[in-house]
């Protein structure tokens, strides 16, 4: 098999399988969740290689400072890494704060597998950002290395260009008009 084919994974425009794994909610209680709970929103899934470190709390924090934002726009936001719930509760607890939205505890590497992004060697993840639309359909994936922190405003702006539903140009921003 090659290299190529190995790598082949979850695409844009295929189905999002519909994983299953326990969160950490806001109100500070575990749960299990699965991606169809969210069926009929928007869906901005985000890994994370670990809590406890430098430029994890920089991404975590940025989403849930537009978390707003991202409900407007009918979406829900979920962050994921391979640390366990009890950890993110840790993290929270002893100086990250109060995270608005869930963050899955992906002990088994399952979700982290299904959306091509784990590095198996070293039991993380790189920095994915999926958005997923109503009915499940991935529309954007963009995945960093571990050290490069990602834009919560591009973010933004990608999931508004998708709600369009028209070709948006190259920095197209909210408001302008589309190719069609």
């Amino acid at each position: 098999m090659s290299a190529v084919s190995e790598m082949a994974g979850l695409q844009v425009a295929q189905k999002v399988p519909d994983v299953t794994a326990q969160a950490f909610m806001p109100d500070g209680t575990f749960k299990d969740i699965k991606l169809s709970d969210y069926k009929g929103k928007w869906v901005v899934l985000f890994f994370y290689p670990l809590d406890f470190t430098f430029v994890c709390p920089t991404e975590i924090t940025g989403f849930d400072k537009h978390y707003a934002d991202f409900k407007k726009l009918n979406a829900e936001v979920i962050a994921a890494s391979t640390d366990s719930v009890h950890s993110h509760k840790a993290w929270t607890s002893a100086g990250l704060g109060k995270i608005q939205f869930p963050i899955l505890g992906d002990t088994n590497h399952s979700v982290a597998k299904s959306f091509n992004v784990l590095l198996e060697e070293k039991g993380y993840t790189l920095r994915g950002t999926f958005i997923i639309d109503p009915n499940g359909i991935l529309k954007s994936a963009v995945v960093n290395d571990t050290a490069v922190g990602r834009s919560v405003s591009e973010t933004l702006r990608t999931l508004q260009a998708l709600q369009t539903g028209k070709l948006t140009g190259c920095e197209w921003k909210p408001g302008e008009k589309t190719l069609n």
